[in-house]
């Protein structure tokens, strides 16, 4: 069988031409679905990064996003003081009401500018999500000062430390940059949520309250008082669940991707079958020989088809070496929920390659089956009559 299969790549080789020109149709099709499966991976690790079990978040009883949802002061007061949150070194709970909403921030590649999430906290909030500073200090409260996400300041100039943003009736200088870590918080520009409440005219309505829980027990708990409690009305995510039902942005980049690939690969495989069917009528004598060697019809369908496969995985092959340049290529794709851009990087890894690999290697056995079973079915004396 080892010697069969030594046969097959030979032709390859010898078809130089046109192996190349199909295993090129093919790595266009895994190129395409590689870009998407990145594009997907990279939004669903920013989100990830940012989400940890133990927060919990608090919005109004049918809100879908922090943007949609509306809490007041006195509310979060009562939430505050619900058994099971955590409580800092100092015996406050470990409790956040943050209010948010979206900015047009500046941008050279889009002059109406782009939609950039504001959030309002305080310092209970950076507590809370154990926030870090990539450069400068935090924003003072009581004044108009803002720190920006990493990947905001690192690609949109205007909001670069130093800075000052013109947004609402004031001016807000930008004081630090926040390290992201990769998180979907590298999206947003942070600032006092009093100054935040004040420039959107909502002192007494602020959006939503980050708890954190004291351990995983917990959870539960603090889920079941805050949402029987009918003064509230409120309902309670984990926030790691709560950002994974924010991916709902790349259902559309995932469908129209997978079928412009499924499109796409049935082209792919009618010419991965076209090219064996080519190869095949041109080594009928061969095919004969192999027969009365005592080659069985099952051996030649799978050596055919494996040949097939072979010429599709180098098209694999040579799409994962033209979508490393993409890799990590910092982008952005707007929310359908928060209507703000959530800026991430591509990655095109591991994974998203063996299914690259995996794809190319489905085509090529796809499209070679039916020539591999003519192949098979020959006789051996009208083999070699043909040939």
């Amino acid at each position: 069988m080892t010697s069969l299969f030594s046969y097959n790549l030979r032709n390859l080789r010898t078809r130089s031409t046109t192996t190349a020109l199909t295993a090129i149709g093919i790595a266009v099709t895994v190129v395409l679905l590689l870009a998407m499966l990145g594009i997907v991976s990279g939004l669903r690790s920013t989100f990830a990064s940012a989400s940890d079990p133990l927060r919990l978040l608090v919005l109004r009883k049918g809100g879908n996003s922090e943007t949609t949802s509306v809490l007041s002061p006195e509310q979060f007061q009562i939430i505050r003081s619900t058994p099971g949150i955590a409580t800092a070194s100092d015996g406050r709970p470990m409790a956040s009401l943050e209010i948010v909403s979206t900015i047009i921030l500046p941008s050279a590649s889009n002059p109406d500018g782009v939609n950039i999430m504001l959030r309002g906290i305080s310092t209970e909030g950076i507590e809370v999500r154990r926030l870090k500073l990539g450069a400068g200090r935090w924003f003072q409260a009581g004044t108009r000062e803002i720190v920006a996400g990493d990947a905001v300041a690192g690609r949109y100039p205007a909001a670069a430390l130093g800075k000052q943003i013109h947004f609402g009736n004031g001016v807000w200088t930008v004081v630090g940059v926040l390290d992201g870590k990769g998180s979907s918080l590298g999206s947003e520009i942070l600032a006092d949520g009093a100054q935040v409440a004040g420039y959107l005219k909502r002192d007494t309505i602020y959006s939503s309250a980050l708890l954190r829980a004291a351990d995983e027990n917990a959870e539960e708990r603090i889920k079941a008082i805050l949402e029987g409690d009918p003064r509230l009305n409120v309902t309670v995510l984990r926030e790691d669940r709560y950002y994974a039902a924010q991916m709902v942005s790349a259902l559309p980049i995932e469908f129209f991707g997978y079928t412009i690939c499924l499109i796409m690969g049935v082209g792919s495989s009618f010419a991965a079958m076209n090219t064996m069917y080519a190869s095949i009528s041109a080594r009928n004598r061969e095919i004969g020989t192999l027969r009365a060697l005592g080659f069985s019809r099952a051996s030649i369908l799978f050596s055919f088809v494996f040949e097939a496969a072979s010429l599709s995985l180098a098209g694999g092959i040579l799409a994962c070496l033209l979508v490393l340049p993409l890799n990590l290529i910092t982008t952005e794709l707007g929310s359908v929920t928060t209507f703000s851009q959530s800026i991430f990087k591509i990655d095109i890894g591991p994974l998203p390659m063996m299914a690259g690999l995996g794809f190319s290697i489905l085509l090529g056995a796809a499209g070679g089956f039916l020539p591999a079973w003519q192949a098979s079915r020959k006789g051996i004396l009208a083999a070699l009559r043909e040939g």
